[in-house]
This record gives C-alpha cells, structure tokens and sequence, in this order.
C-alpha cells in the first residue's frame, strides 16, 4: 500500500500544535500569576533619599547630548508633589519636573473598585516608568550627573469643581535667567500641557533646546487576554517613511546608538494593550527622536529634542509639548497628532478596522451596550457577505451528495491513490461540482472578520464592560466558561453540516478541532468569544437553510 504522506503531515501537524498550545499555556500562567506588587511611589535617584542640592547623580543614561549645559546652582528640597483632576492623579518630582506616577482614577486596576485606579506610570524600587523632560544644550538646566530642582508654590494641586483648567507651575532661578516650568490640565482630558517659560534678564542670549523622554525598564505588563495573545509591549512613532514605526526593547538594545528619526513634528510613544503614554512636540519644527537602551541596565528611553530655542536679552521665550498618559481611544488620539490613532494596532488590515470600528462605535451609540452591538455588527456583515456565502455553502452541500458515491470510490480504489484521484475528478466533472467552491468565497471574507477580531482586541471600550448577567467584564474570559462551550458547540455543528473529508486522517483532525478551539478560548477575553459565537451561529441557520433548500429541490424533481 501506497503511503501517504498528507497523512503524515497532519499527523506531525496536530503534534506541533499540541507542543505549542502547552508552551503558550504554560507562558500564560506564568504572566496570570506574577507577583503584583504595590509600592509607594519614590524620588529619582538616589532612591528615597531627600537632597539640599542639584548635585543629585541620575544615570549617565537619561539625558540627551545636546552642546555642554551651563552650571546651575540652587538650593531647593527635592520632593514630590500630587496633582489630581478629574481623569488624572499625577506625582511630579522637583528634581527635574519629571513626571513619575500616572494614575487613571476613570479606569480601575481591578474591577468595581473604583478606589484603586488603574496605574500607568510609576517608580519604585522594582519597577521604573516615567516622564521626563528638560531643557538641554547651552544654557540647558539638565546635564549628565546633575538636574534642576525647581521650586513651587505647594506640594497638592486639585481641579477645583467648576473649573475647567488646573496650572501648576514649577520655578527654577538661572543666575538672572528665571524658568518657570508650566504644566497645564484640562478637566475630561488625558493631555498635560507642558510649557517652558523663559524671563532671560541676562545681558546675552539664552540657548538651549527641550529634550522629553519615556524612560522604562523592560518588566512586562501582567496580562489577561488569552492563550498565544501577547499585546504588542514597546515603543512607537512616526516617521516621513512610516506612518507607524514599533521599535520593541530588542530592537533598541540591538540598534548601536539608537534608533534616530528627524520629523517635522511627528511624536513618540509607549503601548501596552489598552494604555499609551505618547510625548507629542511642537507641529511647526524639525525634532530630533531617539530611541535606545542604557549602557549599563535595563533601561529604555523613547524621545526627542527639539531645535534650540533663543531668547534674547531681556525678552522672554517659550517652548512647548504636549504629553498623554491615557487610554488608546481613538477619536482622542486621531486628534492630538497624525497617525498616533494607529497606536491602536489592529495591523495591516487597519484600514479595514478602522471603518469596522466606527461602524461599532456608531451602533453602540443607538444599543448602549457592547456585547449586543458586537452581535449587531456581526449580523450586518453576514447579511452583506450572505450571497457569497450562499455560493460557498450550496458548493459544501452539492458535495456533501456526493458522500455516497466517495465513499463508495475509496471502497474500490482506496489502495491506488492516483487512480482515486482520477476517479473523483471524474465524478466531479460530471456532477458539476468544483471541490474549491466552498472555500474561496470564504477566503475572500476571511480578511474582514480578522479585522473585527483585532478590533475587539484592541478596543479599550471593551474593558470592564458587562454585558449578560453572568459576564461583568468583555475584555477578561467568560468566568463560567459558557460562552467558549457554546463556541466549541456551534464549530461541532458547522463541521456536521459540512461535507465529510474522504481522508481518515482528515476527518480525525476536523473532529478535533471544536475540542482544540474550546479549549484555547476558554481564556480569552469575553468579547472576542462573544463575536465567534454569533459568527457561528449565524453561518450555521445561514448552512441550514440554503441545504434545506437544495435538499428540497432535488427531491421536488
């Protein structure tokens, strides 16, 4: 007997899958179920340590080279001071004015406790995310080894009820040359305002050049979306070769230098899944990114500098930046700067996503509800790929007539492969029947309901939204594991209305498939389960039918 060796690679096939389905099990419990550690957030370096002086020694690493900066001197209390609005709680540290804890009091680390916000950015002893920004170059108060301390009115601001802007600003003295280093707040938005004022009292010009900067170790985000879906962690811009550039920490540690971008404009960010946090200069100058890694540990930065900025004697200058700390909501992130809505990664199908997406947005605004707009749009896009689908699933149905006649050929010719081959060309021809005709209309859908896959991915609006009793949360797995059964039940039923592979081997394999399929998204998130169910279901009244419908003609003849 003839070996086949389709068989075999099933075979080999199934086994693979399997190894890999326990690999990203066991990668998956691990990230369930590290440590979640809560810290206090601390002061820059030297860690928790109050200073008299600018002579504080941060690492060589987190200041831009620019031109040699000029010595400062200031006696100041380094401390940290909170900011709180209505979408924001902020720490800023006075050494530097960066930016060192980012907390979203709308969005909750843990479900219904709205008295733990859910963290963006941090320093503590075993994990670093901040921002940072200063001024480099000539005249620049930020140098290797030493950082401004600024001086500010209070050590608590809070967006009073009824106001709608909050300014804090932070005052540093430069010989005759006084800096203000202004942050700005807005109530309902994710977007700080930064603004460096400069009142140059000197009798010579003042230079120097606005340098921001995200600074992270690489500690991965804990996760909880599923088997084998790992959220893209890293940074991002944009440059005039790509509207949307992923620079991951291996890339930057790899890349000798960096990776350096020049952009009119252009901005600067770090994704995890639902959140970024973006740096977004000026719109009207050339700005200088970099991207890299630290010399000496685990440190990354993602920035940019920008021209100098001159002042001239006894006048007064400005230079300016925005910052985001927030959730990935596109119409906010299409707004502040091109292309930094494609932070929302729904890959390179996104110009199929980004329409889907907004058709969801669209339905939800008459549903009020997630789950049911997610079911909605699923019937509208079968409604419109129904005549394809009609087309595929008569195809399945002519060849499921067949099955006697196959079977009764693999009876007869089952030892000689090519000559059952020949045979069922045969049968195929005289019946009318194309045995690709069931798969291509399908393929020609496949790329529109990946990109609704991806969108119910990517989608922050998903987090923590309820949607049946049982289901508090569409971005976290079905607690009971309903929904994945149900799924696994409608692939079982779609694989008995199709036509029966005339290879054992074949066969085996699609029988396993429902079982394989279940098992993996019983932990995926809700939503996406959600939409593969009405997918499912959907196609299988859509099968039902159309068989029914072929079945009674034949008989009617």
């Amino acid at each position: 007997m003839k070996k086949d060796p389709i068989k075999y690679l099933l075979i080999i096939g199934m086994v693979v899958t399997a190894a890999l389905l326990v690999g990203q099990w066991s990668d998956f419990q691990d990230r369930r179920k590290a440590p979640v550690i809560k810290e206090e957030t601390t002061l820059s370096a030297p860690m928790q340590e109050l200073v008299a002086t600018t002579e504080v020694a941060p690492s060589d690493d987190d200041i831009p080279t620019v031109e040699a900066a000029a010595p400062t001197v200031q006696s100041q209390t380094q401390q940290l001071i909170s900011v709180e609005t209505d979408t924001l709680s902020l720490k800023i540290d006075t050494q530097g004015g960066d930016i060192v804890y980012a907390a979203l009091p709308l969005h909750y680390a843990v479900l219904n406790e709205p008295d733990n916000p859910f963290v963006l950015l941090n320093q503590t002893a075993n994990h670093t995310y901040v921002a940072q920004s200063g001024l480099v170059g000539t005249h620049g108060t930020d140098k290797s080894g030493q950082r401004p301390i600024f001086a500010t009115a209070a050590t608590h601001y809070a967006l009073s009820q009824g106001d709608d802007t909050l300014i804090v600003d932070l005052v540093y003295q430069q010989g005759s040359v006084g800096i203000t280093k202004r942050f700005t707040f807005t109530r309902g938005s994710y977007v700080v305002d930064l603004r460096y004022l400069i009142d140059n009292r000197s009798d010579a010009n003042w230079h120097a050049n606005l340098y921001a900067q995200l600074k992270r170790d690489s500690q991965p985000v804990i996760t909880d979306v599923g088997i084998g879906l790992n959220p893209y962690l890293g940074a991002a811009l944009t440059t005039a070769d790509e509207k949307y550039r992923k620079v991951d920490f291996e890339e930057m540690a790899e890349t000798r230098g960096g990776v350096k971008v020049d952009v009119d404009g252009g901005w600067v960010a770090l994704v995890q899944h639902y959140f970024i946090s973006a740096w977004i200069p000026a719109s009207d100058t050339r700005n200088s990114f970099n991207l890299r890694k630290a010399n000496t540990n685990d440190m990354y930065f993602a920035g940019f500098t920008t021209p100098a900025l001159t002042v001239a004697p006894g006048s007064q200058g400005e230079i300016a930046a925005q910052f985001y700390a927030g959730p990935k909501d596109v119409d906010t992130l299409e707004g502040l700067a091109p292309y930094l809505d494609l932070t929302v990664d729904y890959g390179w199908l996104w110009w199929i996503a980004k329409p889907l997406f907004a058709f969801l947005q669209w339905i939800y605004g008459f549903i009020g509800n997630w789950g049911w707009s997610i079911i909605v749009l699923t019937i509208i896009i079968k409604a419109i790929f129904f005549p394809l689908s009609a087309a595929s699933y008569k195809s399945m149905a002519k060849m499921r007539k067949l099955g006697p006649l196959m079977q009764d050929l693999k009876e007869r010719y089952g030892d000689d492969r090519q000559k059952m081959s020949a045979e069922l060309m045969k049968m195929y021809k005289k019946e009318k029947v194309n045995p690709m005709g069931g798969c291509l209309p399908i393929l020609i859908q496949m790329p529109v309901f990946i990109a609704l896959y991806w969108v119910l991915m990517e989608s922050v609006e998903l987090r923590h939204t309820p949607f049946l009793g049982w289901i508090d949360d569409l971005s976290v797995k079905d607690p009971y594991f309903i929904l994945p059964i149900l799924m696994g039940a409608t692939m079982f039923v779609q694989f008995r209305l199709n036509p029966t592979p005339p290879d054992p081997t074949q066969a085996k394999v699609m029988q396993m498939m429902p079982i394989v399929m279940t098992f993996m998204f019983m932990w995926f998130p809700a939503g996406l389960v959600l939409y593969w169910v009405a997918n499912n279901a959907i196609s299988i009244v859509q099968q039902y039918v159309i068989t029914k419908q072929i079945e009674n003609a034949d008989t009617a003849k």
